[in-house]
């Protein structure tokens, strides 16, 4: 199916999913198949997952519904307008966990909402997955109810939740949905969708890839084998930290098998969780079909005149691939997406960019040609049997994989591609660029010389004005943690994108991330990342505290206090005070913190560093 390019000046209502039973009429239709509850705006986008899944069940023939951040404090009027759908409710609670949207890494309620109208915040519940679950499992018990995204694929099992400062069951104790779909779900859908139109009933279909459901403990199998895994049962967990942290192991390396892996069993009360295998990464045709697939591009009518804070940061941006093969500890990407490369053709690419080059805000500059990581395009490994064995989480740490194809030519190839086009007068990467991986070595002529072009190609001609990159920390040891490259390789990279501003004549910045208080970072550490980001001439702006997050490395450790791939302890920050201490070394600069600093640093013991940071007279003693 090869998309075709809407006229932006003659779009009515019914080229979107309806959200209303007007619309739903105006499409011709008495009733739907499906209704879509989100816990986001409808913005009829690629980058919103109820908009996919809404398109790619329409694609198979289902009539679909979407009910956008129902109110859920009134009468529930909106659970009950579309009725009874003839298959299934989904529940897609945001494209961000709920959890992370509202609060801080101090646990503080933020005060807006990037996916709804106007910014504002309380459009939508703690936990969507769970509070939507149970209101429409009261109203309408016997209709099939299947949740999705990035909230319920988190916590399929057993997990430590940071808000409720506790280790908690699958989400399926919680949330009444009758099955879970983890991951990209385009694949999986719409096999439950044929499936339950078939005559199946949802209770019967246990064995689709990429779901989760609960069943009586009675049906885990009685020892592990190739094609299952049995994990520590949840109560066991909640008494052993470490037995925690042994699950992720398999959890990780499951979640990131080329077949997909074999199916985990979780035992939680009298019920075990089953986690089917994944799909493999989509083929390129199939990447294809859904980028491909009618979507407008923008919101829904119904916000006519309101912003949409997280539409206007990608509205002129394309993603050219899914996946992530960088498996850092702090990142949760791989457990949704997996570490294998899905890329779209040349071609799909293209049809997005001139679609997007005919909206009527566009300028002129597409925002972002990016992913999950900016530099992963159309990559993988050059020997795929190998890739089929791997139990590697990441294809970068503690080295680059010398079976990973790291040439970078067929990214070059679209960038050129897309600038070509009539109308674009530049395009930007906006995601984030692993370094490592366009400045490793490879010892092939060509393809090094590919690379070293690739890197010339964006400074010079794809950055507006400043560059995202994330080297994270400058301590080896907590890198070795996080699963990151030593400090060093980021200044060779600052090295060559100074040279390289010098040549062309420009003045363009280059903008590190940072975390604070992750697992293996002590003060020392924060202190050094502040003496060697000053020798850089950095004042640090994109900075923030570890964030634990289900289904991390780093969050395992952050709860069990050991490393789930050695079971050796790993010093952690954990309270308000020593994750404060940590990050104010981001801030030396600011008088506000230099007194505290440096009592700190004579506190620790390194009295040596307060000369580096602040010269020959510090401020005095408070």
């Amino acid at each position: 199916m090869k998309a075709t390019i809407p006229d932006y000046n003659k779009l009515r209502p019914t080229d979107w999913l309806p959200t209303s039973v007007k619309e739903m009429k105006a499409m011709g239709w008495d009733s739907v198949d499906v209704v879509i509850f989100s816990g986001d705006a409808y913005v009829d986008h690629p980058a919103f997952g109820a908009a996919v899944i809404g398109r790619t069940l329409q694609a198979a023939g289902y009539k679909v519904a979407i009910v956008p951040q129902p109110n859920w404090q009134d009468d529930l009027r909106d659970f009950r307008k579309f009725g009874r759908p003839r298959l299934f409710f989904g529940i897609s609670p945001g494209a961000m966990d709920s959890m992370v949207n509202h609060y801080t890494a101090a646990r503080r309620r933020r005060s807006d909402d990037a996916y709804t109208p106007g910014g504002r915040h309380g459009a939508r519940p703690d936990y969507p997955s769970v509070v939507y679950a149970k209101i429409l499992k009261e109203l309408f018990p016997d209709v099939p109810l299947i949740g999705g995204g990035i909230e319920f694929s988190l916590r399929r099992l057993s997990h430590y939740d940071y808000w409720q400062d506790a280790l908690r069951p699958s989400i399926l104790a919680d949330s009444p949905v009758d099955m879970l779909v983890y991951g990209m779900g385009e694949k999986t859908i719409v096999e439950l969708a044929d499936r339950l139109a078939a005559g199946e009933k949802i209770e019967d279909i246990t064995d689709v890839r990429q779901t989760a459901l609960m069943l009586d403990a009675s049906e885990a199998p009685a020892v592990a084998d190739e094609a299952n895994i049995v994990l520590a049962p949840y109560d066991v967990c909640l008494r052993d930290k470490p037995r925690q942290a042994a699950n992720f192991k398999h959890i990780e390396q499951q979640s990131n098998r080329m077949d997909g892996g074999a199916t985990l069993w979780q035992v939680t009360g009298r019920k075990v969780v089953k986690v089917n295998p994944m799909h493999p990464a989509m083929s390129q045709g199939e990447i294809d079909a859904s980028f491909d697939l009618p979507y407008t591009r923008l919101p829904h009518p119904r916000y006519r005149g309101k912003t949409i804070p997280a539409y206007e940061m990608i509205r002129h941006s394309i993603n050219l691939h899914r996946g992530c093969f960088g498996g850092c500890a702090f990142c949760t990407i791989s457990a949704h997406q997996g570490k294998f490369i899905a890329s779209r053709s040349k071609e799909s690419i293209l049809r997005e960019a001139r679609q997007v080059t005919m909206m009527p805000d566009f300028k002129g500059y597409i925002s972002d040609l990016g992913g999950p990581s900016a530099n992963m395009y159309a990559m993988g490994g050059l020997d795929r049997n190998k890739c089929s064995r791997c139990l590697r989480p990441s294809c970068l740490h503690p080295s680059p994989c010398p079976n990973l194809n790291t040439d970078h030519g067929p990214l070059l190839d679209i960038y050129r591609a897309v600038d070509a086009l009539q109308g674009v007068k530049k395009s930007f990467v906006g995601s984030g660029v692993r370094y490592d991986l366009s400045m490793h070595p490879t010892g092939n002529k060509a393809v090094d010389a590919m690379n070293r072009a690739y890197n010339r190609e964006l400074i010079v001609n794809h950055v507006s004005g400043r560059l995202k990159v994330a080297p994270e920390h400058t301590s080896d040891q907590v890198l070795e943690v996080m699963r990151k490259p030593s400090f060093e390789l980021f200044g060779k990279f600052k090295e060559l994108f100074d040279t390289e501003n010098h040549r062309a004549g420009l003045r363009q910045q280059l903008i590190p991330y940072f975390i604070s208080s992750h697992p293996g970072c002590r003060e020392a550490d924060m202190a050094q990342l502040a003496v060697e980001t000053k020798k850089l001439n950095f004042h640090l702006e994109q900075v923030q505290d570890f964030t634990p997050t289900p289904m991390t490395v780093a969050t395992e450790i952050y709860y069990s206090g050991v490393h789930p791939y050695t079971g050796k302890p790993v010093f952690t920050a954990t309270t308000p005070a020593d994750k404060q201490t940590q990050r104010m070394f981001f801030f030396w600069y600011d008088p506000e913190y230099r007194a505290r600093i440096v009592r700190e640093l004579r506190r620790i013991g390194r009295s040596d560093l307060i000369e580096k940071l602040f010269g020959s007279r510090p401020p005095h003693r408070r």
